[in-house]
Parts: C-alpha cells; sequence; structure tokens
C-alpha cells in the first residue's frame, strides 16, 4: 500500500514537471497557427511592401539611378530597394506578432501562461520564435520574388540572407515584446510603434544610402550619419545588401563590413531576447485582473 501511494505521488509529481521547452513549442506553433488563420495579416505584412517595391521601383528609378563613381554601383532603384523591402517585411511582421501579447493579455490567456509552471523565458523563446518564422517565411517568398524577377541565382547568397533576417527578425520582434508587455491598449502600441519602428527602419538605408560625409558636410548631416550608424538594424540592411549585390557595393557606399553587420545583427537579437525576459517580471493592472 506504501509503495502504491508512493507511486502514486512520483506519478503525480511528473506530470505537473515544467517542460520549458515543449512550452515555449506549444507557444510559438500557437503563433503560427494563429497567422495562417488571419488571411489579411498574411496579405497585409508582404503585400504592401510588395507594393511599394514595385511602385518605387517604377517611380523613383530615373532619379535615383546613379553612375558607378555614384556610390550605387549602376544599381537602379529596385535593386537598391530589396534590401529595405525584406526589413519592412520583417518590421510588419514584428508589428502583427507581438500586438498578439496586448491581446492574449485582454482576453485573459496571458495570465494563464503566466501562473503555469514554466519559467518566463520559454514563454519569450515562443513567443518570439513564432513571430520570427513568421517573418523568415514571408521574407523568403519575396526573395523568391526578386530573385526570379532580378535575376539572383547565387543559392548560398540567399541562404545567407534568410540567417541575416533570421537574427534581424528575434531582434525586431524582441524589441516590440518588450514595448507590447508593458501596454494594454492596441491604439497605444500602434502609436509606439509609428514613432519608433517606422523610423527605425527609414534611417536604416533601406529607402536612401548612409551619406558620405565630407569636409563642408553641415550639422544636420552629421546627424543623420550619427543617428544611421547607431541604429542596429541599419547593419542587417547593410548585410543583407552586400550579400546580394557583392562585396563591391560596401566600397561604393562605404557600408560596415560583412562581419560587423552579423556582430551587430545577432547581438541586438540576443540583448532584446534578454530584456525581454526581464520585461516578464513586471507586472501591470492588466495581469491582475
Amino acid at each position: 500500500m506504501h509503495e502504491r501511494a508512493v507511486s502514486q505521488r512520483h506519478s503525480s509529481a511528473d506530470a505537473v514537471e515544467p517542460r520549458p521547452w515543449q512550452a515555449a513549442y506549444a507557444l510559438g506553433h500557437r503563433e503560427l497557427v494563429r497567422f495562417f488563420r488571419q488571411r489579411n495579416r498574411v496579405i497585409g505584412a508582404i503585400g504592401q511592401p510588395v507594393m511599394f517595391w514595385l511602385l518605387f521601383g517604377a517611380g523613383l528609378d530615373q532619379s535615383f539611378r546613379l553612375s558607378q563613381a555614384g556610390g550605387t554601383a549602376g544599381q537602379s532603384f529596385r535593386e537598391y530597394y530589396i534590401p529595405g523591402t525584406l526589413a519592412l517585411i520583417v518590421l510588419f511582421t514584428a508589428i502583427f506578432a507581438t500586438i498578439s501579447i496586448i491581446e492574449d493579455r485582454r482576453e485573459g490567456f496571458l495570465q494563464s501562461v503566466l501562473v503555469a509552471p514554466i519559467p518566463s523565458w520559454a514563454m519569450v523563446i515562443g513567443k518570439v520564435a513564432g513571430g520570427s518564422l513568421i517573418a523568415l517565411a514571408q521574407a523568403a517568398l519575396f526573395l523568391i520574388l526578386a530573385a526570379v524577377v532580378e535575376g539572383i541565382s547565387s543559392p548560398g547568397a540567399l541562404v545567407h540572407v534568410l540567417a541575416m533576417l533570421l537574427a534581424s527578425a528575434i531582434g525586431l520582434t524582441g524589441l516590440g515584446f518588450v514595448l507590447a508587455w508593458r501596454m494594454d491598449s492596441t491604439q497605444g502600441f500602434h502609436a509606439v510603434m509609428s514613432v519608433l519602428l517606422m523610423p527605425m527602419w527609414l534611417l536604416s538605408g533601406a529607402f536612401f544610402p548612409v551619406p558620405v560625409l565630407s569636409g563642408d558636410a553641415g550639422w544636420a548631416q552629421w546627424v543623420l550619419y550619427g543617428i544611421m550608424r547607431i541604429n542596429p538594424l541599419t547593419y542587417a540592411v547593410a548585410g543583407v545588401r552586400q550579400l546580394l549585390a557583392g562585396p563591391d557595393i560596401a566600397a561604393s557606399l562605404q557600408l560596415p563590413s560583412l562581419l560587423t553587420c552579423w556582430i551587430v545583427t545577432v547581438g541586438f537579437a540576443l540583448a532584446m531576447l534578454t530584456l525581454s525576459a526581464r520585461a516578464t517580471r513586471i507586472r501591470i493592472q492588466g495581469d491582475l485582473q
């Protein structure tokens, strides 16, 4: 009788034993299922960047095309804008993926996760991994389209591009997680994203190159140069640009080295994951309802 009671006690303890990686997988899978069930998110996240790529490429090509000495190695604007479009797809996905934190809190699902016997980092890994994989899938679709249209024929380069985009997606989704965790209003979240993430994208070299400073550069150029250089997304865009266009583009546009781009992008991703895990220690009013 005693042995049976002990075995039942052990079996019940095993039943409630925390399994953080299984919980992270479940949360990540939930993000994927939720995304593909909402077709409007699929269309909005990839449709708008593709439309921008086609329209801006057609409208700005003549004014943007430069000579070999001009800095873009004779690229058309549509070719130049490919890394920026990929970054914009990842950015939109980060916004849509992390807004689910506010919705989950409002529906009571987040409170259930918070009281579950799992560490907080498992929730962060699940949420960020789900959003990042969604971003990577959408970026891969556009990358295939761009490869067909522009004639990019190096499979090795495309694999490295996807790896850098994944690191960038983890960083941006983690940043969105940190911001969304403290909010209980989707309207406020969209406002903050518009003020922070869109300028972050515009000042990353996605739409126009980082200015080349000369001796007669004004203070505005110095400020713009400094902001773009400390922007972590600048290095992801620059890295993707070098992987697609080759190393010569780095010299013509004075881009940071590819190694520097990898270090900054991966470091940004790790830093945002760490901040996301720390953010979950903070409880707001919505968590107590």
